[in-house]
C-alpha cells in the first residue's frame, strides 16, 4: 500500500463502559477515541429495503489503514461526520500481515 492512498482521516471508536456522575448506573453505551489514523476509503456498494415497513438504505466500503494491532469487529469507524459499523473481523495483508489492515464497513441500517 503506498502511503499517498492513504489520504482520508478517520476515527475509530470503541465502546467504553462508563458510570452516569449523578446516579452512578453503569452504562455501556458511551463510545471513546481509539485511534485516529489516515485511511484508504473506497465505497463498495449501496442497496435500499424495507424492513418493518420503513425504507431504509445502507452503503458497505473499504477501509484501508496501516497495521494497527488491536482493531475489534465490536469498534466503529467515524468519516467525514457518518458512523460505519465493522463488519466482520479486520483482515491483514496476505504478504506480511503486519503492513497493512482492511476493514469492510456498513452505514445507513444501525447507528454503529
Amino acid at each position: 500500500m503506498q502511503a499517498g492512498k492513504l489520504r482520508h482521516r478517520i476515527q475509530i471508536q470503541q465502546k467504553t463502559a462508563g458510570r452516569d456522575p449523578v446516579t452512578g448506573e453503569v452504562n455501556e453505551a458511551i463510545w471513546s477515541s481509539f485511534a485516529e489514523v489516515w485511511a484508504a476509503f473506497t465505497p463498495l456498494s449501496s442497496r435500499e429495503f424495507i424492513a418493518a415497513r420503513a425504507a431504509q438504505s445502507e452503503a458497505t466500503a473499504r477501509v484501508v489503514i496501516r497495521y494497527r494491532p488491536g482493531v475489534l469487529p465490536t469498534m466503529r469507524i467515524l468519516y467525514r461526520g457518518d458512523i460505519y459499523t465493522i463488519v466482520g473481523p479486520p483482515l491483514a495483508d496476505p504478504v506480511s500481515g503486519k503492513d497493512y489492515l482492511s476493514i469492510l464497513v456498513a452505514t445507513g441500517a444501525n447507528d454503529g
